[in-house]
């Protein structure tokens, strides 16, 4: 064999070693990711989770805000992406125990009886105002001893948490997707998907609670998203007495 057909040879094998190396680490480094996604939504390959839905607080059928359609597709993706599967189930025929399945949870309390019983049980430091009658704190989130008021289409907030009640593994989680308009709830699931890596490496497979502001939804939709505050801690301690909370009705960013 001379030395031009050994080089091409040698060459050859090179580029094959040099490819299947590449393919190996790419792959590695995908199936960690996937991983790490995995534990952080609580979705193991071919497990199942729930999507807990609402309905329109106007109307007594099962009746899902466009919005919120959007919301679960936004979900939808995120749980395939997981190789897992979900079950859309309404918010008054959820009758899982903590820790059993996955569960995202989308809506108001005023619209989803699930979610009304989520922050009564786990979060006593929200109160989230559910009157019918239209009024200045319609719609208004109290988180400790701060209010903060919906400004229909200019700033509203909504928040997103993963719980795990008290479980130390937080294997299986809750997502809540609690918003002030159908818009919101759209602008949180979206935020999560976007942000889920970011959140994962703060908060690993722990309880959180993030309070987000939507801004100028008339204009941009669900797209620009500012976080206000970590409120895990407030939210997780009783309300403070009688005494009447603050308004709040813009925000900057920390």
């Amino acid at each position: 064999m001379d030395d031009d057909v050994r080089n091409i040879v040698l060459g050859v094998i090179a580029a094959g070693l040099s490819a299947a190396i590449g393919w190996l680490a790419r792959t590695y480094f995908w199936k960690r990711r996937l991983r790490r996604k995995q534990a952080f939504f609580g979705l193991p390959d071919n497990s199942e989770s729930l999507l807990v839905v609402n309905r329109d607080a106007g109307g007594t059928e099962l009746t899902v805000m466009r919005h919120d359609v959007f919301a679960l597709l936004e979900l939808s993706a995120l749980i395939k992406d997981c190789n897992a599967n979900a079950q859309v189930v309404a918010h008054d025929a959820a009758q899982q125990g903590f820790g059993e399945r996955t569960e995202f949870c989308v809506g108001g309390p005023a619209s989803n009886r699930r979610m009304a019983a989520h922050l009564h049980s786990l979060l006593p430091g929200i109160r989230v105002n559910v009157d019918a009658e239209p009024g200045p704190d319609r719609g208004a989130f109290q988180i400790g001893s701060e209010r903060y008021r919906l400004e229909a289409g200019k700033s509203e907030y909504v928040l997103l948490a993963r719980l795990t009640a008290g479980r130390r593994d937080g294997a299986r989680p809750v997502f809540l997707f609690c918003g002030q308009r159908a818009i919101t709830n759209q602008a949180a699931t979206r935020y999560l998907a976007r942000n889920h890596e970011r959140l994962a490496r703060k908060h690993g497979n722990h309880t959180f609670v993030l309070l987000l502001k939507v801004v100028n939804s008339q204009a941009y939709g669900p797209d620009v998203v500012e976080l206000v505050a970590d409120v895990t801690r407030a939210a997780q301690a009783p309300l403070p007495s009688t005494e009447a909370a603050p308004a709040r009705t813009s925000h900057r960013a920390p």
